[in-house]
Order: C-alpha cells, then structure tokens, then sequence
C-alpha cells in the first residue's frame, strides 16, 4: 500500500488562561474544542517556559534586564529533511510554522508554511501551504494548512496536515492524506495522522518546540 500516494499520479521534489475557579471558562473552552488534535501528540511538555533577555540589554543593570524579559514564542515547528524511502524515492518536507507568545491561548492563530515534495521514476508533485493551526506537545507537532500552491491537480485550496515527532537524529513524520488518498477539501483543522515516516539519515531534521497553555 503506498501511503505516501496522493493519488495515481505520483506525487516532485522543488522545490488567562483558565484560572482554577471550577469552570473552564472562555478560553478553556477554545483550548478544549482542540481536544481532538491533542490526542495526536505525545502530550504536553513538562519543561518550563523558556526566557531570553531582550535585546539590547548587555549595558543594562541586572535589575533592568531581569525587569523586561522577552517571553519565547508560545510553539514552532521548523526544519527541513527527506523521507527514508528504500525504493529511492525523493520526498522533501519543510516547515516554518510559529505561534507567537501573545497568542498563546489561540492555536488557530499560528503562522508560516510548509511544503512538500515526491519524486519517483523522473515523475512527482509538489505543493506550499499556508498555516492555519499549530499545536505542540512535548516533541511532537500537528500543523495544518491550506494548499496555496502546487503543481498537482486538484490540490490548491484543500487543506492537510502533517505531524512531526521531533527526536533528534531519527525523526519521524505523518500526513492526513495517508488515510485520504489525497488533500480533503473537509479535512479539520489541526488533524493529521501518526508518524509513522522515517527521516533519511543525513538529510536534515526538524525542532519542534513545544506549547505550553495555561489551563
């Protein structure tokens, strides 16, 4: 079964927060309509919230600096890397997807994009989306986007997702049309599917930094 078919075509490389008072509240409440994309991750992330000193600050007095910390974004998702394929298949898959600290109650508010590409016998496609979800989970992110651009039929304008499971040298990777066959055009935000690909030793890999929402 080739998971990795968008179709008979083959797919070308180119490329606050709720405060414990009994109720879940307003912000609970759009952190829990996710529940479903969180059980694709690992988990939430038992880390603390990391800070950097904003810049400019090297002549600042300690008190100053420690005074206006700059807050890390609220998750990401980057990296580039190919697909282990023993056939010799070329597949490439890029990201470049953040949600910004002030958002971090909102995944629907992340950014960025991601692409993809399938080469196979000289035949292939590729495509680029925009991001309208990012949720993490300790090393583990589900992206979702909308199709903006490719050269296979049919695919501008559905949407997908993908999931990276980011463990250094041997991370792994899933898409949600390893179940459709293809880009959905009724496909959920922030849905996706297990990784259950293996990135190509040597090729690149990909940070996931995970969310860490106030409950």
């Amino acid at each position: 079964m080739n998971h990795h078919r968008w179709s008979t075509t083959s797919p070308r490389t180119n490329s606050p927060a709720n405060r414990r008072t009994g109720t879940l509240g307003k912000r609970g409440r759009r952190i829990a309509v996710l529940g479903a994309a969180l059980l694709l991750t690992a988990g939430l992330a038992g880390s603390a919230t990391a800070f950097a000193p904003a810049s400019g600050t090297k002549d600042r007095p300690v008190s100053e600096t420690a005074a206006h910390p700059t807050a890390r974004e609220a998750a990401a998702l980057t990296g580039s890397a190919k697909l282990y394929r023993s056939a010799g298949d070329d597949i490439t898959f890029s990201f470049d997807a953040h949600l910004a600290a002030r958002n971090n109650d909102d995944p629907l508010k992340a950014t960025g994009t991601f692409e993809w590409s399938h080469y196979a016998d000289g035949e292939g496609a590729w495509a680029k989306a925009r991001v309208d979800c990012l949720i993490t989970g300790g090393k583990v992110a589900v992206v979702s986007g909308v199709v903006t651009d490719s050269d296979l039929p049919g695919a501008k304008g559905k949407r997908v997702g993908v999931t990276v499971h980011d463990i250094g040298r041997h991370d792994r990777l899933g898409y949600s049309w390893a179940a459709t066959g293809g880009p959905a055009g009724g496909l959920p935000r922030c849905v996706s599917s297990a990784p259950f690909e293996k990135v190509k030793k040597g090729t690149g890999d990909f940070t996931v930094v995970p969310w860490l929402p106030e409950f």
